[in-house]
């Protein structure tokens, strides 16, 4: 039996917690949604909006960069003036906010409220998972309750172009913003009654400044990648970049000299967490990059409706849920490390598929290929939260859960950035407009495959028709590029985990035989996931 210090058993959590815990996870899931969520609706919004391919990028990603940037500082906010509080707030904002998305007439509206809703998503995050861990003080129940909680940003990040396919076969792209509204709402609602109202009292102090340092380190690093991929080197997006990676620096120095830091930068001296995070972030990365890719792929290479790419997309989340289902059992009898480098290696294996993806006839390669990374990379959304909580110290217990979902939220939009910035500088060194094709259209044309879509269906007959084949063959030229990257990346991890992790016994493992620490062999030593 799991019992406390001083010896007596924890209070175990009853139906109104595990209704509570339904409440939270709903959000969530739906705040890692809406990173992808507009991955089918892009070409829709581009065309009514006008927006140029690095405006479609901004408004992409925007929304996980800013939460990224502020989750932690909302986490600590929610310790100071009551996390249940902090997220009612923040879920009004965010129905709100996604109200007045769903209308957006012009694209620098639409990023705006995206940053907005970005702001507001960050108090969901730090906010649910402190929550659970009041809620469900039994280890095990509060095991299984994370685990829940995982699952459904998982979800959330797999299903979002899905859902989104399926609101734009009967309405217009707006409508993937009002989603929100109904879910926010049951919050607000019944949040006061399901969910306890709890504050740290020994909370740190919200460091603005390192709040400001954050920003500015990231977004002109992501701003000077974006230019750099769209035209090619020039000075100017080379300077902001440089500016970023300095505030990175000034940030990191920062938090090294702050007694209460904004992000405990420590933590990456443990070999577990460090490794373990760096997973997190990586993967998350390469799910949402290649998503976008993959979304686009299907609508305007296969030239597939919404709806249809839609149920396409389900193959591979339902291999998702498939292989959540599976780690946890085998995480009770074998390391996770020896899980993560076999997932790691069967996801570069779906990659090298993708790489062979045509632009006629791709559509079962594309398929089966992400079916098999997301199989593949599933066993990190289950296991990489465990090992983080596992491996930190019980007292930085709090700054370890920031990291692990700030990491997770800045993969998603680095990998919308990065990924999609590399898959434009392929596509504008592939793509071949006629010379019939006017300066204006040709230029639309080489900005994405979306623009070559479109100015292809005003020049019927042959320019059209050579344009149209030309911006296929670049698009998917850049997925299987894109891949090949993501394939070497995928091995790499592989190292990493079992380089990091390959001394934490599995969950299941008897007392005494996990090595965490020098003494592993005591019972102190001993996993803390003992069931």
């Amino acid at each position: 039996m799991n019992t406390s210090e001083s010896g007596v058993a924890p209070p175990l959590a009853g139906r109104r917690e595990w209704i509570g815990l339904v409440v939270l996870a709903i959000p969530t899931m739906l705040a890692m949604m809406d990173i992808n969520v507009l991955f089918l609706a892009l070409p829709h919004l581009s065309t009514d909006l006008g927006a140029t391919s690095t405006e479609q990028l901004w408004i992409t990603d925007i929304y996980g960069f800013l939460i990224a940037g502020f989750l932690v500082t909302m986490g600590t906010l929610g310790d100071r003036l009551g996390r249940r509080n902090v997220l009612i707030a923040g879920a009004t904002a965010f129905g709100v906010l996604s109200a007045i998305a769903a209308f957006s007439t012009s694209p620098e509206m639409l990023i705006a409220i995206r940053a907005l809703l970005g702001i507001a998503g960050a108090t969901i995050m730090p906010s649910t998972l402190a929550l659970i861990m009041s809620m469900f003080p039994d280890p095990k129940q509060m095991g299984a309750a994370i685990g829940v909680w995982a699952t459904a940003m998982m979800a959330g990040v797999a299903l979002g172009p899905v859902v989104g396919g399926l609101l734009l076969a009967s309405f217009w792209w707006g409508s993937v913003f009002l989603l929100a509204v109904p879910v926010m709402l049951l919050v607000v609602v019944t949040g006061p009654f399901l969910l306890p109202d709890s504050r740290n009292p020994d909370a740190g102090r919200i460091d603005l400044f390192s709040v400001v340092l954050s920003l500015a380190a990231l977004l002109p690093v992501i701003y000077g990648l974006k230019e750099m991929a769209r035209s090619g080197w020039a000075a100017v997006p080379a300077v902001v970049l440089v500016v970023g990676v300095v505030f990175g620096v000034l940030f990191v120095y920062r938090q090294r000299r702050l007694r209460t830091p904004l992000l405990d930068i420590g933590l990456f001296g443990i070999p577990a967490v460090s490794g373990a995070l760096i997973l997190g972030l990586l993967f998350a990365t390469i799910q949402a990059g290649t998503g976008l890719l993959m979304t686009q792929h299907l609508q305007l290479v296969e030239g597939f409706s919404p709806l249809v790419a839609a149920l396409w997309l389900l193959i591979p989340a339902v291999a998702m849920v498939v292989g959540i289902q599976l780690t946890t059992p085998l995480a009770k009898r074998i390391r996770p490390a020896a899980v993560l480098v076999v997932g790691m290696l069967i996801a570069a294996i779906g990659m090298l598929v993708l790489t062979r993806v045509d632009a006629s006839g791709g559509l079962p390669l594309l398929v089966s290929g992400a079916s098999i990374v997301f199989i593949g990379g599933s066993p990190i959304g289950v296991l990489v939260n465990q090992l983080v909580m596992q491996s930190a110290p019980p007292e930085r217990a709090g700054s370890a859960a920031s990291l692990q979902s700030t990491g997770g939220e800045l993969g998603s939009a680095l990998g919308i950035a990065a990924l999609g910035s590399l898959a434009a500088a392929v596509y504008h060194t592939k793509i071949r407009v006629p010379g019939s094709i006017p300066t204006a259209a040709g230029d639309a044309a080489r900005e994405s495959v979306a623009g070559a879509v479109s100015t292809a269906s005003r020049f019927p007959g042959a320019a059209g028709e050579e344009l149209l084949d030309s911006a296929e063959e670049a698009f998917t030229s850049s997925l299987n590029i894109t891949a090949g990257v993501c394939a070497a990346v995928f091995l790499g991890l592989a190292v990493l985990a079992f380089a990091s992790l390959r001394h934490i016994a599995a969950t299941g493992a008897p007392q005494g035989s996990s090595e965490p620490a020098p003494d592993a062999g005591s019972d102190s030593g001993a996993s803390a996931a003992q069931p």
